[in-house]
């Protein structure tokens, strides 16, 4: 199969993956199933801690199995929870149902960027992985767009039932899409399951915290992804600078478009100290922003959002770069686990901030935790790490 087969498959599996409609009507859901604020506030505290400690295992399981099948796997799970949602609408049945989005989210993370950097490396085209990864994110970030927007209507049209049917045939599409791609078979190997699953945790773990090189990549990967907790306050910023709720997707609906400009220019290459300038501006714009109190703050938290984007794409590719051992995806699970550990970190103090000041400064303060990525990258290449 050749590189453009591979990339494409790829590109169209993670965008089906991303195509649902119950991103923006799930909390409704549980509302309209009697839920109270506090139950759901439960609900998604399962679902977070729950892809925690789910994270790493599932790594080190990727670099064990079938990573392929573990993908297909995860996204019929997934498909399963939405379905149970819509037939069992209680308490233990929508925690079910986030407890499989969690084991798929995990299954997902590490070993589909793992995936494809491996085929392609099989096909001599591992440097192009920037280019691909850039062209994923995008095409996911497309993705949630359209499912946001198609929302409404499909609701409208079917409820909560036809939703449900939508976000799990997606990704039931991007099993086809996963199947059809080419696994080969990995040269490391440790007789016998449960001792090779072992093995391949430590060998990723210890990669990851071991190598400075690695663990400054994993550290910078998992602050710039934890930092999009942003998306979560951007609403409650909105509606707090006199933006009408109706229009707050529109508003909504900007950044993501400054996300998606962001992916589509991750393909460029740029060096860490040219980086590390970027999101320095990124940081001041999106602070700037969230100070100006005033719907126009948005725009230059737009192009700060999209900055970020593009360092998250630039900081996967860096972070496959690194990778020298076997367990190419429990080394980035790792850095999916220190990317959870951020967000928590940023939603509790943004949640103290915005409670004794308001949702301005609780933004600018969740920005504020770019600038360890920016001070990493700015410090340039660690000496070699003898292994």
């Amino acid at each position: 199969m050749t590189e453009a087969s591979i990339g494409w498959r790829y590109v169209a599996y993670q965008a089906s993956v991303d195509l649902v409609p119950f991103y923006p009507l799930y909390a409704v859901l549980f509302a309209d199933s009697g839920l109270s604020e506090a139950d759901i506030a439960v609900l998604l505290t399962v679902w977070m801690v729950a892809g925690l400690l789910l994270e790493v295992p599932s790594g080190a399981l990727a670099d064990t199995l079938s990573r392929r099948r573990l993908l297909m796997a995860g996204t019929t799970i997934r498909a399963i929870g939405f379905t149970l949602w819509v037939v069992w609408p209680t308490m233990l049945g929508f925690a079910i149902g986030f407890v499989l989005w969690a084991l798929e989210e995990a299954l997902n993370s590490g070993t589909s960027e793992a995936l494809l950097y491996d085929e392609l490396a099989a096909v001599g085209a591992e440097d192009n992985y920037q280019r691909w990864a850039a062209r994923t994110h995008t095409a996911a970030l497309a993705a949630q767009l359209v499912a946001t927007v198609s929302a409404a209507p499909l609701f409208a049209w079917g409820g909560y039932a036809l939703i449900a049917a939508v976000s799990a045939g997606a990704g039931l599409v991007g099993v086809a899409l996963i199947a059809s791609m080419p696994e080969r078979p990995r040269v490391e190997k440790v007789d016998g399951g449960w001792r090779r699953w072992v093995s391949m945790l430590r060998s990723g773990t210890g990669e990851a915290s071991r190598s400075p090189w690695v663990r400054r990549r994993v550290l910078i990967y998992a602050v710039l992804v934890g930092c999009t907790a942003l998306d979560e306050a951007f609403p409650l910023l909105a509606v707090e600078v006199g933006v009408a709720t109706a229009l707050v997707p529109l508003v909504i609906g900007a950044t993501v478009l400054g996300q998606l400009t962001g992916s589509a220019l991750g393909g460029r290459r740029m060096s860490d100290q040219p980086l590390a300038l970027v999101l320095l501006i990124a940081t001041a714009m999106i602070v700037g922003g969230a100070l100006a109190r005033s719907v126009w703050g948005f725009v230059p938290i737009t192009l700060g959002y999209g900055a970020l984007q593009y360092g998250i794409v630039l900081a996967d590719a860096r972070l496959q770069e690194s990778v020298e051992g076997p367990a190419r995806a429990t080394v980035t699970s790792v850095a999916g686990l220190g990317a959870g550990f951020a967000a928590l970190a940023a939603y509790g103090l943004w949640g103290v901030v915005a409670e004794n000041y308001d949702n301005g400064f609780g933004v600018g303060t969740i920005a504020l935790f770019l600038l360890p990525a920016v001070l990493l990258l700015a410090l340039g290449r660690p000496a070699p790490s003898t292994r």
